[in-house]
């Protein structure tokens, strides 16, 4: 399935997972366009954090996974052996539910990437950690306070904070497990503006329970139900006109 959104980044092509005798996702086939955000959307247990999950290869720290088909990020086989897999994760970063601070200063979190990926220089440090605080529209609230611990930060805070870590590693694409439903609705509406600033330089994923959020935020919506794909489509017409009944059922709010 694809939209018809600009170019494909991603490929995902009759993807099947199965948590040991589960299985999580069934003949998962999308593309999913570059430099844009595209929104994961169903009932809890359809399988839209185990598909996001596989973009990073998350799930391959849990035991009694097993993955058949194929993804490809910018053309690349991210399930090939040859993929290293913390490499991998420098171009896909994600930001979980609750906010996970390392408990560091504020400058040591977004910095903790570049250092590990080799990057010694301290005006180039200075450099990352500023660019990708504005990026995250942290900076002017942190900047005179860079050595305070980020434990320190609102939720709010921390879950920008978290996102400036992530794209302080150069990724192309960026995770997002519904990202926002620890917060409080400014909070939240925060990340989401951020979101849509973010999309021109990054291309995002994010799962929501919040339908409104996919409505208000994404360019695609695609619609999961029991680990199959059920819709994809434009948010637009995905919401006004919904081609399959269940699609109609759950936005409507008859199940989910």
């Amino acid at each position: 399935m694809q939209t018809t959104a600009t170019q494909t980044l991603i490929d995902i092509s009759k993807l099947n997972l199965h948590y040991g005798n589960f299985h999580a996702l069934k003949n998962v086939s999308m593309d999913i366009p570059e430099k844009a955000i595209t929104a994961f959307i169903g009932p809890s247990g359809c399988g839209k954090s185990t598909l996001l999950r596989t973009l990073n290869r998350m799930n391959d720290m849990i035991p009694g996974t097993r993955i058949d088909g194929k993804i490809t990020i910018g053309g690349a086989d991210i399930y090939s052996k040859e993929v290293d897999v913390e490499t991998l994760r420098k171009k896909v970063g994600m930001v979980f539910q609750q906010p996970n601070p390392f408990p560091k200063s504020i400058y040591d979190n977004v910095a903790y990437g570049p250092r590990l990926h080799g990057i010694r220089s301290k005006s180039k440090l200075d450099e990352i950690v500023e660019t990708s605080l504005r990026s995250a529209a942290l900076w002017e609230e942190v900047k005179d306070h860079l050595k305070r611990s980020a434990l320190s930060l609102s939720g709010g805070q921390q879950q920008r904070l978290c996102i400036a870590r992530a794209i302080a590693v150069g990724p192309d694409v960026l995770l997002m497990d519904e990202a926002t439903s620890a917060l409080d609705p400014i909070s939240t509406l925060k990340i989401e503006e951020l979101a849509q600033e973010l999309k021109d330089k990054y291309t995002i994923v994010m799962v929501t329970h919040n339908m409104h959020q996919a409505a208000r935020v994404s360019n695609q919506t695609v619609f999961f139900l029991n680990g199959e794909v059920v819709e994809y489509s434009d948010t637009e017409k995905l919401f006004s006109n919904p081609r399959d009944q269940r699609t109609e059922d759950y936005i409507s709010g008859r199940f989910g």
